[in-house]
């Protein structure tokens, strides 16, 4: 027997109930994961209410990437072995106690990085490719980060000073993750409550604006971000967290040859899943020689997922959010 967390109706967080369900049989092609951990991302707070198209037709079982030791092999997969420590892009939600994924989706671990750190996958991917993939991001170039003290956030941070940005500008939303956005290597930091973030940074680049933005937020976010942007920029949104969408005018765009780039992980693993798994391996070099670490703000009991939702939408934490089944 197995247990997972199913949404059975769209609402607050109360809706995540923890249920008893067969145990998962893997298919030709895929195995059989025993979940360790698994992450909250806040595409699972949006699945939850509904606005957001991660969750699929309910009911559904939230969750986007886990962790574990594989129990079963599917037929034909003679690449992977039982026993074999792995993160994985489950073929269904993650909340669960059991997991099938796709043989192509499953990610080996090497010893040097934890179970913690790997839960964390879609962050960790969406962070590289949003950086080097959608923005091309280049040495010596500004970098502004919206959220930047949160899950993806705090990761693009460390990324872009490893990829030699010149500087980092952070948006966060209290002095306490200034601080915290500060220790992992933001040049300036602008509380979005007490200042114009738009222009707080044209006056920090003396006009020039941003070469790089990370933009998850959305909607007039997204289109004050535009009046911050370099000529020659690129805006990457990821993400709509205001749960708004821009209006964008392309004048701008096309004079100043200024770009507006969308990504999405998700999409990645429907359409081009091989092309993951060259960032998964960079980043997994990163975790495994300590330049990239993963904070963890907050864990809880897998059967406790409506409290750990309720963690993030108060806005208390930093970094990631665990759950385990344990």
């Amino acid at each position: 027997m197995s247990h997972a967390i199913v949404v059975s109706q769209h609402g607050n967080p109360d809706v995540l109930r923890w249920q008893p369900r067969p145990l998962p049989v893997p298919a030709a092609g895929q195995v059989r994961v025993k979940v360790t951990c698994t992450g909250v991302n806040f595409a699972d707070v949006q699945a939850r209410r509904g606005g957001y198209d991660a969750g699929g037709a309910l009911p559904f079982v939230p969750g986007l990437d886990a962790v574990g030791v594989i129990d079963q092999l599917g037929g034909g997969v003679t690449e992977l072995q039982v026993g074999q420590r792995v993160a994985c892009f489950p073929a269904g939600g993650s909340y669960a106690t059991h997991v099938t994924a796709p043989a192509h989706m499953i990610y080996p671990l090497g010893d040097s990085v934890s179970d913690e750190s790997a839960a964390a996958l879609t962050m960790l991917v969406t962070a590289w490719n949003t950086l080097h993939q959608a923005a091309r991001l280049q040495p010596g170039e500004t970098v502004l980060i919206h959220a930047a003290a949160g899950g993806v956030g705090h990761l693009a941070v460390q990324l872009a000073r490893l990829a030699g940005a010149a500087r980092i500008v952070a948006v966060v939303g209290s002095a306490a993750r200034a601080d915290f956005v500060r220790s992992l290597g933001a040049d300036e930091v602008i509380e979005r409550q007490h200042e114009d973030f738009a222009a707080a940074v044209n006056t920090l680049t003396g006009g020039s604006g941003a070469d790089v933005i990370l933009d998850s937020i959305g909607g007039d976010v997204t289109e004050r971000g535009l009046t911050c942007l370099a000529p020659l920029g690129r805006l990457v949104i990821f993400g709509h967290a205001s749960g708004k969408p821009a209006h964008i005018t392309t004048p701008t765009l096309h004079r100043q040859g200024k770009a507006v780039i969308g990504y999405s992980t998700g999409n990645l693993r429907k359409l081009r899943p091989e092309c993951l798994r060259p960032s998964v391996e960079v980043v997994w070099a990163a975790l495994e020689t300590n330049q990239l670490k993963v904070h963890i703000g907050a864990e809880f009991a897998l059967a406790d997922a409506a409290l750990a939702h309720q963690w993030i939408e108060s806005g208390q934490g930093n970094g990631k959010v665990l759950l385990r089944p344990d």
